[in-house]
């Protein structure tokens, strides 16, 4: 077998990055050269500053690169400047989106303090106005963002499209020879509320480097079609997010099926994963998704991979499950702190195994790695650092001593040298 002929870098690799016309959200680049970002939004009530504060606190601190909240009513725009100043107050930068719906214009019109602080307004064509406001009320947020300097995220969401435009493309379609699938022409309305929404923003005034799109639907399939033909239409910078994606297995599995498509042909510069979460659950859950699936796919690095095997008959004993569970909560709620203290960092590659028969190989290709016993092994577990065998534990500690070994490792790698005295 030729193997030049039959392998190329390409198969291992994403096709490259599609342009974009770069766009800056309160310092945070999206697009142009910028690596895909990680963006989140709250479900508190924004009237409610302390509840928001925290969340949003939560989020950035999980590494949400932009956060979103609501702005529905006077009582949240005027709480906005608050929030962000109550947040710089704690050391938490994160570019601040404002989410209007239906009278986002009057919002920022009467709380100027908010449209100050916000980093960037996202506007939905599809319920900014109705009739004749429709425009004129799209075009004043606009012109509020052009007197405040902040870019605008022109989001279409198929559950509130402009129904107006829909019909009129349904009426079109009907009189085809050959018409094509209502859902066809659905998606086609969604993409052309997008583009026309940015040409009028830009015939206001706006720049192209202000104006980020997004076209979500819920559907796996029509989100990879939608923003296939959006992509090949237009250079704006495009937000992925799969909207009402679902709880748990469901909203992870979908979102990362078709963020994943795109991604893997060049098309996103920032991504949501929109997941519902359990009555009481961790709103952070959203953004570590989007990391791991940016992760695993190989386009940035966020925390430190822990490569674990499933288990099996011959790995009846729990203690690997278990301290691979310890090492990676420890490392990613460790990481805020690390990525100060220790650069570099979430480039470390940890190895947990189960016992011998993939374990010392899978340990030895690991920054530092270790392979337990499996059933009716002998009670010892090797520890390879870098390829070399360094150690073998034994005893009821060797999780224990295994966890302290991986935090000597980091410190000895990525640690600052001591200036001396």
């Amino acid at each position: 077998m030729n193997i030049e002929a039959s392998h190329s870098e390409r198969d291992a690799a994403p096709l490259p990055r599609r342009r974009t016309v770069g766009v800056s959200v309160g310092g945070v680049m999206v697009g142009a050269d910028a690596p895909v970002v990680v963006q989140s939004m709250t479900n508190t009530d924004t009237a409610d500053a302390d509840s928001t504060v925290a969340q949003v606190a939560a989020l950035a601190r999980a590494g949400s690169e932009i956060v979103r909240i609501t702005v529905d009513r006077d009582e949240s725009a005027a709480a906005v400047p608050h929030i962000r100043e109550r947040l710089e107050r704690l050391g938490i930068f994160v570019p601040l989106v404002g989410d209007f719906h239906y009278i986002g214009h009057k919002l920022l019109a009467d709380h100027p303090a908010c449209a100050e602080a916000l980093a960037k307004y996202r506007i939905n064509p599809g319920n900014v106005g109705f009739k004749d406001k429709k425009d004129r009320q799209f075009v004043q947020i606009v012109e509020m963002a052009i007197r405040y300097d902040k870019p605008v995220r022109i989001g279409v969401n198929w559950g509130s499209l402009d129904q107006e435009l829909l019909t009129r493309l349904m009426d079109e379609n009907q009189r085809l020879p050959r018409p094509l699938s209502a859902r066809a022409v659905t998606r086609e309305a969604i993409i052309q509320s997008a583009l026309l929404s940015a040409a009028l923003a830009e015939e206001t005034g706006l720049s192209r480097d202000k104006i980020i799109l997004s076209a979500k639907v819920s559907q796996v399939q029509d989100l990879i079609a939608v923003y296939r033909d959006l992509s090949a239409r237009t250079d704006h910078a495009l937000h992925l997010g799969l909207t009402e994606a679902g709880m748990g297995t469901k909203g992870i599995v979908a979102s990362s099926a078709a963020m994943g498509i795109l991604l893997q042909e060049g098309i996103g510069d920032t991504i949501r994963v929109s997941l519902t979460p359990e009555p009481g659950g961790d709103r952070t859950r959203e953004v570590q998704v989007a990391q791991e699936l940016l992760q695993v796919m190989g386009f940035r690095q966020f925390v430190p991979v822990v490569a674990a095997c499933p288990g099996c008959g011959r790995t009846t004993s729990t203690v690997f499950q278990e301290l691979a569970e310890a090492i990676q909560s420890d490392l990613r709620k460790n990481m805020p702190l690390w990525r100060e203290k220790y650069p570099g960092v979430e480039a470390l590659n940890v190895a947990v195994m189960g016992c011998i028969v993939n374990g010392p190989g899978e340990s030895k290709h690991a920054d530092i790695g270790i392979s337990l016993p499996g059933t009716g092994e002998t009670p010892a577990a090797p520890v390879f650092v870098d390829g070399k065998k360094v150690a073998t534990l034994r005893g009821p500690s060797i999780a224990a001593d295994f966890q302290v070994m991986v935090a000597d490792y980091i410190e000895r790698r990525f640690g600052r040298p001591q200036a001396a005295e």
